[in-house]
């Protein structure tokens, strides 16, 4: 069980602080909740305390894994799919996953795609999103600025040869 102070992060909304857990009845059904603060827009998710584990909830990473994470992004190796539906399928996937490295995998992918064709609507939200994910979780974890966080994944992600990637 967190405690208020802790940061944890959530697989669709990213990292945040847990500002209080209330008892709540919704659906007449009593529930105790986190009451999760993120950083972003100042916006507030509450969670049940007895599905977090089931949702993805977890400790945020450390400062050295965020560095690690950070460093990889150049590594990652993009196979991309033609297909729109497929493609955004997946990434959906790879995002509610919460492992952090499918989400940069799905970062480089889309900023590499938008650097050579451009987005759809569609993936140009999903690529915000995923964002707001990673940022968020290595901004708490090094105690950086969200812009700063931001600034480093774009110097990673073009870092990389856009050649590097292949299409199915």
């Amino acid at each position: 069980m967190f405690q208020i102070g802790d940061r944890i992060a959530h697989p669709m909304h990213g990292a945040g602080v847990i500002s209080g857990i209330e008892n709540r009845k919704i659906n007449g059904v009593a529930r105790d909740y986190y009451l999760l603060s993120l950083p972003v827009n100042g916006m507030q998710v509450m969670i049940p305390v007895d599905s977090c584990e089931a949702i993805g909830v977890r400790d945020i990473v450390g400062e050295i894994d965020a560095d690690r994470i950070i460093a990889s992004i150049s590594s990652i190796e993009i196979v991309e799919t033609q297909n729109w539906n497929k493609r955004y399928r997946e990434n959906m996937l790879k995002i509610k996953s919460g492992d952090l490295l499918d989400v940069c995998g799905v970062i480089k992918s889309l900023m590499l795609r938008d650097r050579e064709r451009g987005l759809s609507t569609g993936e140009r939200k999903m690529l915000n999103v995923a964002k707001q994910i990673l940022i968020s979780e290595l901004a708490l974890s090094k105690n950086m600025e969200w812009e700063a966080i931001n600034v480093m994944i774009e110097a990673a992600v073009y870092a990389t040869d856009p050649e590097g990637c292949t299409v199915e």
